[in-house]
């Protein structure tokens, strides 16, 4: 085997065996997922409803996998994937969720205050709209873990340490808009506040090791966008929440029109505030300061 990515090897060096390393993730990965997908060909017909779900759990699945193959190849530890079965995980996402929900909040305040979104009364009962926003938390959350493993984990760790955590930072925002290219109604903002948004968990990640974190962020925000304001979510509408109906009646350069929030002056304004949030309540790690990114970082700073 050879030796993980050290921040003393000359950069050429480094920056080979990095780039080497994320494309080995990569076509594990492609590989892993194929299998699952063409597991779930053959699923029973009561589970075809759930489509969207166990795709994203064989995403999931497949990332993580093969991130612990590449950090055993590396004779590495498998918790500094960032997905650390300890004590910390839970409040790290709840904490991550509470930022990402307050930078969505913050994206609709200036919406609401000039009455660019109304809200008016939609069929259901309370009942249902517990349910239905329960539901939805556990099926984007499950949506959430599965990009962070991809866009946010192996493949960045390594460019980060082989690189640099900016120049990393960079590479994986930009995989993560152009993922999200094809969506409906997306356009240049609506790129660029994707950009931002691999920012914001990229950032999440790199100061904190942890990806239960950036995954409780990115979950925070699709939740309370899509869910609990019933918004499009990157062009999406996959979900109807009982009990009220949003309409929007401003510019769509604020209000990101049939993309979302994220598509307008509006998701600039939460993603930069959520960015600030994490910048202000976490520290740098050691490896970070010293631009390797191979440690394995600390919790959130209380």
């Amino acid at each position: 085997m050879s030796a993980p990515v050290s921040g003393t090897e000359p950069f050429a060096r480094r920056a080979g065996a990095g780039l080497v390393r994320a494309a080995a993730w990569y076509v594990l990965f492609t590989l892993l997922q194929i299998g699952g997908v063409l597991l779930l060909t053959g699923m029973p017909l009561r589970l075809q409803g759930k489509a969207r779900l166990l795709t994203s759990a064989v995403m999931l699945i497949a990332a993580v996998l093969a991130g612990m193959l590449m950090l055993l190849y590396d004779r590495r530890p498998v918790r500094q994937l960032g997905f650390a079965l300890d004590r910390r995980a839970i409040p790290q996402v709840l904490t991550g969720t509470a930022i990402g929900a307050l930078g969505l909040l913050c994206a609709l305040l200036p919406m609401l205050a000039i009455g660019a979104l109304r809200f008016g009364s939609d069929g259901g009962t309370l009942t249902a709209y517990a349910g239905t926003i329960a539901e939805d938390y556990g099926v984007l959350a499950v949506a959430a873990a599965a990009e962070e493993a991809v866009f946010r984990g192996y493949a960045l760790q390594v460019l980060a340490a082989a690189l640099h955590p900016v120049v990393a930072t960079a590479v994986a925002s930009a995989a993560f808009a152009w993922a999200h290219a094809q969506n409906p109604n997306v356009d240049a903002v609506a790129f660029a506040n994707i950009f931002l948004a691999g920012v914001l968990l990229s950032v999440a990640f790199l100061r904190t090791g942890s990806l239960w974190l950036a995954t409780g962020i990115h979950v925070g925000w699709n939740w309370a966008m899509a869910s609990l304001a019933d918004l499009p979510a990157s062009g999406l509408e996959f979900f109807d929440t009982p009990l009220y109906e949003p309409r929007l009646h401003g510019a769509e350069w604020l209000t990101g029109g049939s993309f979302g929030p994220e598509g307008g002056l509006a998701g600039t304004i939460g993603f930069a505030v959520a960015l600030a949030v994490v910048v202000l309540m976490t520290r740098p790690r050691a490896d970070q300061e010293a631009g390797t990114g191979t440690g394995t970082g600390t919790a959130p700073r209380s």
